[in-house]
Formats: C-alpha cells, sequence, structure tokens
C-alpha cells in the first residue's frame, strides 16, 4: 500500500520542477501552468471523501487496484500530451483525471493498512505508513529534475513502473475486500466538487479575468454557496460523506485549522520555489531540484524533533513553535530573493524546513487520535480534505497574485527605460506563455531589448518575494491560531480524562476514510 500511495505524494513535487520546460515545450499559459498543478490537488480534495465511501461500499482491494490503473494510464497520457492548440486542455484534462485515481485508491489502501493491524497497534503502523509515504515527497525534487534533463514526459512515465509493482505487491499480499452495499450521498459529493472547483477557479482566473469581472465574483459565490449547502447536506443525511459534527471536538477543528492555513504555502512552495529558481536564478532542472531538496534538510530533522515531542508533550509546544519558527524562515527568505544569491538564501530554506517538519506530523497524527468516537480512517480522510484544498487554494490565490505582481513590475522597469506599457504588457504576456514570443517582443525594442530584459529575473524574484511574504502572514496566523486554539497535553492525557470520547474495547472502527 505504501508503493501504491508513493505515486501521489511524488507527483506533488516533481511537476513542480519540469512545469517551465513543460509550459515552454506546450505553450501553455500562466494560468494554464497553475491548472496543471491544481487541477491534480483540486480533484484529489473534492473527491478524496466519496473515494473512502466508495471503497467501503465496493470493496478496498478493488478501489486499489481501480485507483492504481486510473492513476498510471492518467500519467501515460499526460506524458502524451501532442503539442498545439489542443495541449493545455489535453494535459490538465488527464492531471484532473490523474487526482481522481489517487482520490480512489488513497483512502482504500490506507483502510486496507487500517483493517491489518489490532486497534492497539494502528497508531504505530500508521505513524510508519505516513513517514515513509510521506518521506517520498522529497524524491520529487530529485528526481523530477533529472528526469526533466532527459526529457519532461518521463516524469509522468515514471509512474507507469511504480503502478506495475503497486499492483503485483498488491496481487500478491492479497488484502482483504469486502463489500459492503450502502447508499452513497451523491448529492454531496456534486456539492463538494462543484463549490471547491468553483471557488478555486474564480480565485485562480482573477489574474485573467480581472477582480472587477462578474465571472470571478460569480465563481467564487456560487462555489461558497455549494460549500455552504454541502455542510447542511451532511448534517442531514443519513450516509454523509463527511460527519461534519466531528468538528464539534475544538482540539480536533483547531488542529484542522492550523493543517488548512499550513498546507496554504506548503504544496504551492514547490511551484513557486522551483519557477523562480529558474527564471530569477537562471538554474536547470536538476539544479532546481537541488535549491528545493534544501528545504528538506530543515524538514526532515525538525520531523523527528517534532514526533518526539508530540510523544512527550503533545502537540501544542511543536506546533506552536513550528508556526513561529516557518513564518519567520518566509519572511526571512523572502526578503533574501531579489539578492538572486543562494548563499544569503540557503539558511532560511532550512530554517522555514525545520518550521513546517515541526508541524505537520504532530498536527496531523494529533488531529486524527483526537477525534471523539470515530476510527483512523475516518479522520485521516477529512483531514486529507482539509490540507488538499489549502494547498489548492492556497496556489490559487498566491499564482493570481504572482501574475499581477510580475506584470506590475516589468511595467515600471520598462517606464524606467522609456518603454511604453503596451510593450511591457507583450513581454510579461510573453514570458506567461514560456517565452513564446519573446523573440518577437524583443525586435521590437530594438538596442533597449538587452537593458529591459536584464531586468526580468529581478523583476520576477520581486513578484515572488511578495508570494513569499504572504506566505509568512499566512504561517503567522497559523501561529496566532494554534497559540490560542490548541490545547495542552497528550491525547493519553484526554483519554485518561474523558474515556467516553475513545473506542470501546474491541471496537472496530470504520475502514474507510471519510465515510
Amino acid at each position: 500500500m505504501i508503493f501504491a500511495v508513493a505515486m501521489t505524494f511524488i507527483d506533488q513535487t516533481i511537476v513542480s520542477i519540469a512545469i517551465p520546460e513543460v509550459q515552454k515545450d506546450l505553450g501553455l499559459s500562466s494560468t494554464g501552468v497553475q491548472w496543471v498543478i491544481n487541477g491534480y490537488l483540486l480533484s484529489l480534495s473534492a473527491l478524496f471523501a466519496f473515494g473512502g465511501r466508495l471503497a467501503d461500499i465496493a470493496g478496498h482491494r478493488r478501489m486499489v487496484v481501480i485507483g492504481v490503473v486510473i492513476f498510471a494510464t492518467a500519467s501515460a497520457l499526460c506524458g502524451a500530451t501532442p503539442t498545439g492548440d489542443a495541449a493545455e486542455a489535453w494535459i490538465i484534462v488527464f492531471r484532473i483525471i490523474q487526482g481522481a485515481g489517487a482520490a480512489l485508491m488513497f483512502p482504500a489502501a490506507l483502510a486496507i493498512v487500517i483493517g491489518a493491524f489490532p486497534v492497539n497497534e494502528r497508531g504505530k503502523a500508521m505513524a510508519i505508513f505516513f513517514a515513509v509515504a510521506g518521506g517520498l515527497t522529497s524524491v520529487g525534487p530529485i528526481a523530477g529534475g533529472y528526469l526533466t534533463e532527459i526529457d519532461w514526459r518521463a516524469i509522468f512515465w515514471v509512474n507507469i513502473p511504480v503502478a506495475l509493482i503497486a499492483l503485483l505487491l498488491t496481487w500478491r499480499a492479497k488484502p482483504a475486500n469486502e463489500p459492503r452495499p450502502a447508499p452513497i450521498d451523491y448529492r454531496g459529493t456534486l456539492l463538494i466538487c462543484g463549490g471547491m472547483g468553483l471557488a478555486v477557479l474564480g480565485l485562480q482566473q482573477s489574474a485573467t479575468w480581472g477582480w472587477g469581472s462578474v465571472a470571478t465574483w460569480g465563481c467564487i459565490v456560487v462555489g461558497l454557496a455549494l460549500l455552504a449547502a454541502f455542510v447542511v447536506n451532511q448534517l442531514r443525511v443519513a450516509n454523509p460523506l463527511i460527519r461534519v459534527r466531528i468538528f464539534q471536538d475544538r482540539a480536533f477543528a483547531m488542529e484542522n485549522v492550523v493543517l488548512f492555513l499550513l498546507m496554504i504555502p506548503f504544496i504551492p512552495l514547490f511551484f513557486f520555489a522551483s519557477v523562480y529558481s529558474q527564471v530569477s536564478l537562471d538554474y536547470d532542472a536538476s539544479n532546481a531540484g537541488l535549491y528545493l531538496l534544501i528545504f528538506f534538510a530543515g524538514f526532515a530533522v525538525a520531523s523527528q524533533i517534532g514526533g518526539r515531542i508530540l510523544d512527550a508533550r503533545g502537540a501544542r509546544p511543536s506546533v506552536v513553535l513550528g508556526c513561529a519558527v516557518a513564518a519567520v524562515g518566509f519572511a526571512l527568505w523572502a526578503h533574501q530573493l531579489p539578492d538572486l544569491e543562494l548563499n544569503s538564501q540557503w539558511p532560511w530554506i532550512v530554517l522555514t524546513g525545520a518550521g513546517i517538519g515541526l508541524i505537520l506530523g504532530p498536527a496531523n497524527t494529533d488531529a486524527i487520535n483526537r477525534a471523539p468516537r470515530t476510527s483512523y480512517g475516518e479522520a485521516t480522510g477529512i483531514t486529507q480534505t482539509v490540507r488538499n484544498f489549502g494547498s489548492s487554494l492556497g496556489l490559487a490565490v498566491m499564482g493570481s497574485v504572482l501574475i499581477l505582481q510580475n506584470k506590475a513590475n516589468i511595467e515600471d522597469s520598462f517606464d524606467q527605460l522609456g518603454i511604453s506599457r503596451d510593450k511591457a504588457d507583450a513581454v510579461a504576456d510573453s514570458l506567461s506563455q514560456g517565452g513564446s514570443g519573446t523573440g518577437a517582443v524583443a525586435e521590437s525594442l530594438g538596442g533597449k531589448a538587452r537593458d529591459a530584459f536584464a531586468q526580468v529575473p529581478h523583476d520576477y524574484a520581486l513578484a515572488s518575494r511578495t508570494v513569499f511574504y504572504i506566505m509568512a502572514g499566512v504561517m503567522a496566523l497559523a501561529f496566532v491560531v494554534s497559540l490560542l486554539g490548541l490545547p495542552a497535553g497528550k491525547v493519553a492525557d484526554k483519554a485518561e480524562a474523558d474515556p467516553g470520547d475513545d473506542e470501546a474495547p474491541g471496537e472496530t472502527p470504520a475502514a474507510a476514510p471519510a465515510s
């Protein structure tokens, strides 16, 4: 099961490295580039609860196999994206399908792991499962860098042999597959998919449509209304996708808020840092992968420290400290971005990674353990939905900020050189298309072309700095939430004080996440 879900973890970072090459080769628009990343995250978050419910009904092993096949097939078709006018729609559609495959596979794999261990051993098993699978996220930057040097399409094709091995191991392991027919909340599924999709669409397209556009605000408002309707629906139906009453547990609710805020910068960070390193630092894909690997140096060490703090004192000390460290790290990293020098950045990259490492494991584990009268699977389904939706929203909002800020920066720089705003906008637009059309714009600038284009790396760095300051602000908000909202003490202490929240001896929890 670790082998099966490894693809979904690696995919969160590997595509970010290759995205400049993908954009250049396929001529993707700036928002199209973001949808290549965000389509996957949005599909995964919107369908995760449905995948958990379906795994309960159709059988866990069956859904793992179906999910792996869908994921691998969509990966192959992403790698086979044709050049030309259809390229952008093609790769976005199959990235969305790839996310759907992950949403079917992940909850079922998780349920199999849960079902394979007795209640008193599940915590340890889940810790190993997420430690190994989550650690594979760090493989993405290195693998993505070297595979991109060969061919960017290889970052998708590499999933095929991994999927075949996962299918072989599943066949050898023969995990349980017991269908349990039950109603499926299709209305809830449509509401959450529509709500998330429209809200993110409006936010991400705001850079293109403009904040004065009816389409921008219409998508956001309708999306939020659908999400509100989803919550009402889940409170009323007998077999909901997500039992939202679980959020009545204050500790569980606050830790999910922290996780939501954390993921706004965490996964989008890999996209923004990768493009910055290739545009502003002029790194190739391999060096961009090494640039991101610096982050994991701090993350890996701090994750171990955070786990020990969790075991000794509970999640609160580690999460509060991590939020403060990450906020400071992002702010100092942002401040150094316009220097265009790695030597001035790497200490703050490590510090940022350390801050996030102190938060992620303890907050996620403690949220699952604190969920009252529920299973590891259901609580994990909720936290995964919250986490992926946070990443999707973060990429949408900050991606729009980056586009608009970069355009404004180029306009200011060109204005100082006496170049018209129309030509500045043409340069910004050509850069947003991966550089296509830059040559024609350069010819129109004549002798000023060299000076004008020399400003582009610095202008992009300034736009990236704005985004990283936003990340610092989000982590500062997470610090306030964790400081004021998270309870002190370990889950064991809570269980002793309130045994009614624990499972009864011998009780078997629901196996599927978010069922």
